[in-house]
């Protein structure tokens, strides 16, 4: 501090004016400090404080306010609104938050002082429940920003309307009226309601409406909210359910294909229940009803357009026209091929020309045909496959009683087991066939009607019965493999699978009750021919006349090669016959299963031709096969006999046959008087063979 001014400090007030105030007389200035005082030293200048000013300019951000106060005050330009003009020299009223701010300057607020001077009416608004208008200025989190009386109010998401709203933005900019429902003043805190103000409106319209509802009345209603099932209609102060299935005649997957939230539309009262409160609606109900005059406009045997609605396992659903489906059956699909399910063939929504082929009007059904509108192959078989031809296929399934061959696309036929081989015995298909081989067959019948052909494989070959008589003349000697075991003999097998039967009494062992005891099947017997029958593919083999002229020791060395050996435990071997899964589909089984049962008969009587060599006697008197044989070999024991010769094998032989002969004719009467019981009792061991 220099000198000076310490003098100045310590200077009375006379002094300092007889110094400095040289410009102003004490009267002057005394004046000049009242003037001061009553301006800038005013009470009402103060924090918290709301005084009148005037709008002086916009400087950027802010605007400039003169509170008659030393200093002019700030207002932030965010607190006018967006086409809010601001005129210079305009009065507004502002309340003081700071005298100096961290900037040295007075920083004053407009909504602030706006808030406190409305306060008073919100305030009694919110006392007494009456309500206040209000417009949406912009979206926040949660919910809505509302300007009510000039200041913001929080609107909830909940609070907009009656039901959850999912696009808030349809409200920006709305005027609309509110309640206030929670006020806090410290923080300036107003929450509003715009859904209670609705639900007094909807309450009222709700008692007045209830009133007024009847069924069959048509009403107008706003779409308020769509379901999986259907859509809920606002009448006008109560809600009604449109159900899916009213929503149309024809088939609507889902209520939002043809409604919308916010569509206004024109319903029919279906029913009302006022004590429960809930009303039916029907929308298809103002519409005619589809299926009036559909036979006139659908005649049989004409063929339309339609689009597939729907697919199950037995078929197509097609719409013909709104609220008109027909069915296309499965077995109308394809005349050829074996359709496993529609899908396969069809898809929802496609577009497709069907036939109609029956209409019922009382039972609102309509029958439809896809094949029918394309060619039948079946009408031509005939003429591309005449029976006899030969022609080649590929085996597409194999069953227990055949094999069915793809002759062209989609068209099968059918090769019976017993049409496979005319010697071999077959017990199943795959045993010679399998599934995709390609093989050459015959056409030996065509049944248009039901859609059938009959194959045959053996009849590409030359069948070896017809030259059977040259090539195994009665007498020839041959060798034969045991296939069979049977209780009164054996069945052999000669070349090509050709089977013939050997008597139990011409094996070549006397007194012998059981084939089994000696006999296995694979043995390799040696046979000679003794009766031949190619009409009914029948041959008798001998092995007791194989060794007729032989001598002993050969007869002798054969049966010790199959004698001692352990006796089987059962003594008839049955083949078993291998199962083979069929692969057939549920409708191929249902078709081929008459296929089957028209076949049966055919295949018993081949079986029996192939596999038996006997046949029973049915008669009395009726000789049995091993009867003849025995007789044969009488026959030539006693010519053998007249010789006299050396006792060699044919010699033991005759002697053993005579002695069979005589007890057969002891046994004659008796076999007489059971004649009746033993041919049931052959025909059984024949069925056996």
């Amino acid at each position: 501090m220099t000198g000076k001014d310490e003098l100045i400090v310590g200077l009375t007030p006379e002094e300092i004016e007889a110094i400095e105030g040289q410009d102003y007389s004490l009267s002057e200035r005394e004046e000049m400090e009242k003037k001061y005082e009553e301006n800038i030293g005013s009470r009402n200048i103060k924090p918290g404080a709301i005084v009148s000013g005037k709008l002086l300019r916009r400087v950027g951000k802010e605007v400039i306010v003169d509170i008659n106060y030393k200093s002019e005050g700030i207002i932030p330009i965010s607190e006018f609104g967006k086409d809010e003009e601001i005129i210079p020299g305009e009065s507004v009223d502002v309340l003081i938050e700071s005298l100096e701010d961290q900037d040295g300057r007075v920083s004053v607020s407009k909504e602030k002082a706006h808030f406190h001077m409305v306060w008073k009416d919100i305030k009694e608004a919110y006392d007494t429940g009456s309500e206040i208008k209000g417009t949406v200025v912009r979206r926040i989190k949660g919910g809505l920003k509302v300007r009510i009386m000039g200041v913001e109010a929080f609107l909830p998401g909940s609070q907009v309307a009656l039901r959850q709203v999912p696009n808030l933005e349809n409200f920006m900019g709305n005027e609309y009226n509110f309640r206030v429902i929670k006020l806090n003043k410290r923080r300036r805190n107003i929450v509003v309601s715009r859904r209670q103000v609705l639900e007094e409106a909807r309450a009222e319209q709700k008692d007045t409406l209830i009133k007024e509802l009847e069924e069959d009345q048509v009403r107008v209603g706003i779409v308020k909210n769509i379901t999986d099932f259907g859509a809920f209609v606002d009448l006008g102060g109560i809600d009604g359910l449109l159900h899916i299935t009213d929503m149309s005649w024809g088939r609507i997957r889902h209520p939002s294909h043809l409604l919308a939230i916010g569509d206004e539309i024109e319903v029919k009262i279906l029913k009302f229940d006022q004590e429960r409160e809930r009303i039916s609606l029907g929308l298809k109900q103002l519409q005619p009803f589809p299926w009036e005059g559909v036979q006139e406009r659908f005649p049989v045997d004409t063929i339309i357009m339609g689009k597939v609605a729907s697919i199950t396992d037995y078929g197509a659903f097609v719409e013909l026209e709104p609220g008109v489906e027909g069915l296309v059956h499965i077995s109308e699909m394809s005349w050829t091929k074996h359709i496993r399910h529609p899908s396969r063939v069809l898809t929802v929504g496609d577009e497709i020309e069907v036939m109609i082929l029956s209409v019922d009007e009382e039972e609102k059904k309509i029958s439809l045909g896809l094949k029918q509108t394309l060619d039948n192959p079946w009408d031509t078989i005939n003429e591309r496959y005449p029976v006899g031809t030969e022609i080649e296929g590929k085996i597409r399934n194999l069953t227990s009683f055949g094999a069915f061959v793809e002759i062209e696309d989609g068209i099968d036929g059918l090769v019976h087991i017993s049409d496979m081989s005319w010697t071999r015995r077959i017990n199943h298909p795959s045993d010679i066939l399998s599934k995709g081989d390609v093989l050459k067959v015959v056409v030996l019948n065509i049944d248009t009607e039901n859609n059938r052909i009959s194959l045959g494989l053996k009849q590409t070959q030359e069948n070896p019965w017809n030259s059977m008589e040259e090539r195994y003349p009665v007498g020839k000697d041959a060798k034969g493999e045991v296939v069979q075991l049977l209780d009164r003999g054996v069945v052999v097998r000669l070349d090509d699978y050709i089977e013939g039967f050997v008597p139990q009494s011409q094996l070549g062992w006397e007194n012998l009750e059981d084939p089994s005891d000696v006999i296995r099947i694979g043995d390799e017997l040696p046979l000679r021919i003794i009766e031949l029958e190619p009409t009914s593919r029948r041959i008798v083999l001998s092995v007791r006349s194989y060794f007729n002229g032989r001598p002993m020791e050969e007869l002798s060395a054969f049966r010790e090669k199959l004698e001692g050996r352990e006796k089987l435990e059962v003594t008839a071997v049955e083949s078993e016959t291998s199962e083979v899964e069929s692969e057939e589909s549920p409708d191929e089984a249902r078709e081929e299963t008459g296929k089957e049962a028209a076949v049966v008969t055919e295949t018993d009587e081949a079986l029996e031709n192939s596999e038996d060599t006997l046949e029973a006697a049915e008669e009395k008197n009726e000789e049995t096969v091993e009867e003849a044989a025995e007789e044969k070999t009488e026959e030539i024991v006693e010519e053998a006999a007249e010789e006299k010769t050396e006792e060699t094998v044919e010699e033991v032989v005759e002697e053993a046959a005579e002695e069979e002969a005589e007890k057969t004719e002891e046994e004659s009467d008796e076999d007489s008087e059971k004649s009746e019981d033993d041919s049931p009792k052959d025909d059984d061991e024949v069925e056996k063979g």
